[in-house]
């Protein structure tokens, strides 16, 4: 098989949760576990750090992973889902993984994959972990793909675990209440190994300690050992400084995502950097500022509200909660437009009234659906929304609905796109 049909091989004969949900998702490790035997477990050969959370979770491990580049190490990052190329999740040093490797994986590996019938995620996972060994990384840093408990990332033993918060996400697979998402999430904290939580909440702070304790795992809360002293926009970047016990410990760092809900990121960021330190990881100040300060040209993050052009504005963001669109629509309203209009798209297993509510009758709306079993329709989605005052015509593409905006839409005014990672990968 060539690149092309070694991918389609894998979504069609693979159960894929951005696919089809929660039925691809294996409640149980065995067979990561079982995959990985079969290559030596190379997720053992080198170290890692393990970053989970409900929102945040992609953002910290790219800032991470560009802040080791930065330092001189050789770094790997596995995140998912990807917007525009497979590839995207497994990269060392910001360079995805090559197709040769892709097609030589699946080809060795398609006895396993037809004997046990593993999910994408537990194929990728295996392929990221084989990769960084062939590559002999230094570290790897490797964000949870959903929940942490029982999450296919779950095999390896991190030299830190970092967990970034907890709101209601993927309620029928993890839990209903903070408190019982927080367990699934603490599921990631290993005996001995040190963890990081990156805001503190009365409902879930209680339910970390205790794992912590269990585990003999020192426990730090970013919000709480560390604040941001001062935030401003200037032009392309957020210029933050952040203060320990009233101190500055950083001033002026210059962070190229700017979405103003980065400011809680870069705490766990900064926090969990200051941690690996004290475990022997050799990170200068001006690796972590020169890192920060190209995010994205090092390690190719995408949708993190991401301006894409300007006159008008137009920007994309992969928030797809009640708290990834609570801060969507902050970032909004600080930002100077005269008419907004939305492009929005959902899945059918989130909260949709929930985000529906949260967002301004007074913008101007584009009801469209990403291409994907999961996918909501556009007008249940409109339906759905004029239950909230939110009106809008209705569009069968997320490109269509884009030109829609691009159309209506004055220079002085903002086009957001988004509600779904999916959304976001459509835009052309």
């Amino acid at each position: 098989m060539n690149y092309e049909q070694t991918i389609d091989y894998l979504y069609r004969k693979l159960p894929m949760f951005t696919r089809v949900g929660a039925v691809a998702f294996k409640k149980d490790l065995h067979n990561t576990v079982a995959m990985c035997e079969r290559l030596d477990n190379p997720q053992n050969k080198f170290k890692t750090i393990h970053i989970g959370g409900t929102n945040g979770k992609g953002s910290t491990s790219h800032m991470i992973a560009a802040i080791f580049q930065q330092a001189g190490y050789k770094t790997g990052l596995y995140t998912s889902p990807h917007l525009k190329d497979f590839r995207e999740r497994i990269r060392v040093n910001g360079e995805m993984v090559s197709k040769d490797f892709v097609i030589n994986f699946v080809e060795q590996q398609q006895g396993i994959i037809e004997e046990i019938s593993p999910s994408f995620f537990e194929v990728t996972v295996a392929m990221a972990f084989s990769y960084f060994y062939e590559q002999n990384v230094d570290i790897a840093i490797i964000e949870v793909g959903l929940g942490g408990r029982l999450d296919s990332t779950n095999i390896i033993t991190p030299e830190l675990s970092v967990i970034t918060n907890i709101s209601l996400d993927h309620t029928n697979i993890l839990g209903n209440t903070l408190k019982e998402i927080a367990g699934e999430k603490a599921g990631i904290i290993k005996p001995g190994i040190p963890v990081v939580i990156g805001e503190s909440h009365p409902e879930t702070d209680p339910v970390f300690i205790q794992k912590a304790k269990e585990t003999q795992s020192s426990i730090l809360f970013a919000d709480q050992q560390l604040q941001i002293s001062k935030s401003t926009k200037e032009g392309e970047f957020l210029n933050v400084s952040v203060s320990k016990n009233g101190s500055n410990l950083f001033e002026n760092i210059l962070l190229d995502l700017t979405g103003t809900y980065q400011l809680k990121n870069i705490l766990t960021v900064i926090q969990a950097v200051e941690t690996l330190k004290t475990l022997g990881f050799k990170i200068h100040n001006d690796a972590l500022y020169s890192a920060l300060k190209n995010v994205k040209d090092l390690t190719g993050l995408m949708g993190r509200w991401q301006i894409l052009s300007k006159n008008p504005l137009i920007v994309s963001d992969t928030g797809h909660n009640i708290a990834g669109i609570t801060e969507v629509v902050q970032n909004i309203n600080t930002t100077p437009h005269n008419k907004l209009h939305v492009v929005i798209g959902m899945v059918k297993d989130k909260d949709i009234n929930g985000v529906l509510n949260l967002l301004p009758p007074t913008a101007l709306y584009y009801f469209c659906q990403p291409q994907l079993e999961r996918a909501l329709s556009a007008q249940e989605l409109a339906t759905e929304a004029e239950k909230h005052g939110l009106k809008g015509s209705v569009f069968t593409t997320v490109e269509l609905a884009i030109n829609a905006a691009k159309e209506n839409a004055n220079a002085d005014d903002l086009i957001y796109i988004g509600g779904s990672t999916f959304v976001v990968a459509e835009i052309p």
